[in-house]
């Protein structure tokens, strides 16, 4: 009584997917694998690195956004 079959499995599968719905499974398991990461990471001790790593993308991410805006104003006036 410990194991699964495939007729459960397919089942179990089924239902999730009734659940959740086919475009939500991949962000749940995106989601899932990286609190896998996190998690695996903390228990390595390299958060300094993984701090530094998200410092670094929301810098470049904020100075895109920075340009982005720069870039429709300068349209805005031309347009003018």
């Amino acid at each position: 009584m410990g194991t699964f079959g495939a007729t459960e499995i397919i089942l179990i599968l089924l239902v999730v997917v009734l659940l959740f719905g086919a475009r939500k499974i991949p962000e749940l398991m995106k989601g899932i694998g990286q609190g896998v990461k996190e998690f695996k990471k903390g228990a390595d001790g390299t958060e300094d690195a993984d701090n530094k790593e998200k410092e670094d993308k929301e810098e470049k991410e904020d100075k895109e956004e920075k340009e982005d805006k720069e870039e429709k104003e300068d349209k805005k006036k031309i347009e003018e």
